[in-house]
């Protein structure tokens, strides 16, 4: 039997005593002078008049409780072949020592520090140090170009920049530092300094008076300590940059009290994860799942976290999540469904999965993008361990709806991350804002506020667009921009997104963004993007242009350099490998791109003819174009889109 119906019930009754309850599980310098304040902030704040610091919960607090010896961190790079193991006393000594280092550079609370890291330990000690002194990380995913980190130094205006010499990939070596150079050398307003991690694979050039080496920085600093910086709870831990529908990134703001405690709840109660359990959780630290679940959840709950530099097939083999189960003991994973299509497709029959001692290992949890029904029964038949789907956003940071390994697990239905968690209030409205009541009537997915511990309080220096962007319009509930249905049992499916933010493997990424990129080639008048159904990453993007009068030239030379120009301001992550040459785009008479069309026609969905559509033969023109170049695919089932 699950706990969930009477947690959930317990929450709705009384939400503001359900989170002080929760709340006592974090190590509190002030406790709060009101649990919730619906005056402070824009929709209310959580733990107003609390202190509190997250580092200090997420390490110190387990040292003096004489866990010291205790795991926090197992390192593994297939890549490079080095695997190390970090005790919570050796983390809490090398944070002393970067804190230290950061504040004789002059950081303090409040300021804000960029991050532009690989998947190695020295990111979550960075990530920590900041917390510990009280000022703002952002992370920046290691593969954005230099555009896309000049946006974001640009509008956190960091103190410091702190960065490694590469990243590495299985084929390649990514150098980090020429494209930071070329970040800053665009920034409107450059950092002070840059603090430079030098990894033996590619040895960056530095600046003189501006570029510190992080380790004869570190090793000076070795043995000192550095307190605790106490901070507001409201006070912003981090600001993690999501992709904006205008190519202006939304910095989305995580505070320090509220943040601890969602987690804390989620690690106990939704993943089951225990002090000293292993939690592998293959993400990286530029998305969220990386700051949630790969440092803060399994460090605030004194368990063991493992920081893999590797990819799910081809380091060496699709067995490499099994390897690292039976090595360290894992209870559970979590990924992206891409992971699990990825190993599917070279190991369809489980061959590798055989090799291995799985005894530890109780749980899959996925998420990120849309997890097929497919994926998730093949998982299941191999693994013959429960497989959880579950949906969530960078804005809210831990699980708005899912199937709770802690509390004890509800049926599956396949296609739904199951049921909302305590703290969200799940609602279906139609266009026009009214509720629908009827079961299985798709319509926009919102949640009631105010939203819980843990969600953003808002954006970065940015109230009203944050309430543009989710509060206006639905009155009195967050817009979560996807769309859905609820069935009579209360479970959850998500359906599509209702904006132009597509999901490529688990990463978020604006089709507004690229479509200028494209739109600035000079043989290009006009420029669509649209998501596709892809049976590996979920979805890959595509791209429509209408060529500028006069212009004759071969689709694939456009194409080529159209893709190199996409890389090179967003970067491979965008997965931008396909472009379109039409006569003209279809629109609406007032001149807006119908792109949902579009991609109901690619994805072989029925695509009716918009009632405000232009010119109808012009969908045709397109069905004819994507058919000649074998574009038209084939539409994943239908599912959750978690």
């Amino acid at each position: 039997m699950s706990d969930y119906e009477t947690a959930y019930a317990q929450w709705k009754a009384d939400p503001q005593a359900y989170w002080a309850e929760q709340a006592e599980a974090i190590d509190w310098i002030k406790p709060a002078e009101k649990i919730f304040d619906s005056e402070a902030g824009v929709y209310g704040r959580w733990f107003t008049g609390a202190e509190c610091n997250t580092c200090a919960n997420a390490v110190d607090r387990h040292v003096e409780a004489g866990n010291g010896d205790r795991v926090a961190i197992i390192y593994d790079s297939p890549i490079t072949g080095q695997k190390s193991k970090i005790t919570y006393s050796e983390l809490l000594n090398q944070i002393n020592a970067m804190a230290a280092v950061l504040s004789d550079h002059g950081v303090s609370k409040g300021d804000r520090v960029v991050l532009y890291m690989p998947m190695i330990p020295q990111t979550a000690v960075a990530m920590l140090a900041c917390a510990r002194l009280g000022a703002i990380h952002s992370v920046v995913f290691g593969g954005f170009a230099a555009k896309e980190l000049t946006t974001r130094i640009d509008d956190a205006k960091p103190k410091m920049v702190i960065a490694a010499s590469c990243g590495l990939e299985p084929s390649r070596i990514v150098e980090y530092k020429p494209l930071l150079d070329k970040a800053i050398e665009m920034a409107a307003l450059p950092p002070e300094k840059c603090i430079i991690f030098q990894r033996p694979q590619a040895e960056a050039s530095m600046v003189e008076g501006r570029d510190v080496d992080w380790m004869d920085a570190v090793s000076a600093a070795e043995g000192r300590t550095v307190e605790p910086t106490p901070v507001a709870a409201t006070d912003p831990l981090y600001v993690l940059y999501t992709s904006g529908t205008t190519g202006q990134p939304k910095g989305v703001v995580r505070d320090n009290g509220g943040h601890m405690v969602a987690l804390e709840w989620t690690m106990k109660n939704f993943y089951g994860i225990d002090p000293g359990d292993v939690l592998f959780t293959a993400s990286d630290f530029g998305w969220v799942v990386g700051h949630s679940y790969i440092v803060y959840g399994p460090l605030l709950r004194g368990a063991t976290s493992i920081i893999f530099e590797g990819k799910p097939v081809g380091t060496p083999d699709p067995g490499v999540f099994w390897r690292i189960v039976e090595e360290y003991g894992v209870k559970a994973i979590f990924t992206a469904p891409t992971a699990f299509r990825a190993i599917r497709q070279q190991d369809p029959e489980g061959a590798f999965i055989d090799k291995y001692d799985l005894s530890s290992f109780e749980t899959l949890f996925l998420a990120g993008e849309r997890a097929d029904p497919e994926t998730i029964k093949w998982a299941e038949r191999q693994l013959k361990v429960p497989v959880i789907d579950h949906w969530w956003q960078t804005e809210t940071g831990w699980v708005m709806c899912g199937n709770p390994a802690g509390l004890g697990l509800l049926p599956v239905k396949y296609g739904s991350p199951t049921k909302p968690m305590p703290g969200y209030d799940i609602q279906i409205l139609d266009d026009e804002g009214a509720p629908v009541t009827e079961p299985d009537t798709l319509g926009n997915v919102v949640v009631k506020l105010p939203l819980p511990p843990g969600a953003l309080p808002t954006l970065w220096n940015a109230d009203q667009r944050f309430r543009d962007a989710y509060l206006t319009e639905y009155p009195g509930y967050y817009k979560t921009a996807d769309a859905g249905k609820i069935d009579e049992d209360g479970y959850l499916f998500i359906m599509s997104r209702t904006d132009d933010i597509i999901n490529v493997a688990g990463h978020r990424l604006s089709t507004g963004a690229m479509e200028e990129v494209l739109a600035e080639h000079p043989d290009v008048a006009e420029a669509a993007v649209i998501g596709i159904a892809d049976p590996m990453k979920g979805q890959v993007p595509l791209g429509f242009v209408v060529l500028s009068n006069g212009v004759d030239r071969p689709e694939s030379e456009l194409e080529r350099e159209v893709v190199a120009m996409v890389r090179d301001r967003i970067g491979a992550v965008a997965a931008f490998r396909q472009l379109v040459c039409v006569k003209r785009l279809p629109k609406t008479r007032s001149g807006k791109i119908l792109r949902a069309t579009m991609q109901k026609i690619a994805d072989r969905e029925e695509a009716p003819v918009p009632a405000t559509i232009d010119d109808p033969a012009i969908l045709d023109e397109v069905s004819a174009v994507l058919d000649r170049r074998g574009l038209l695919t084939r539409p994943l089932d239908e599912g959750n889109q978690g």
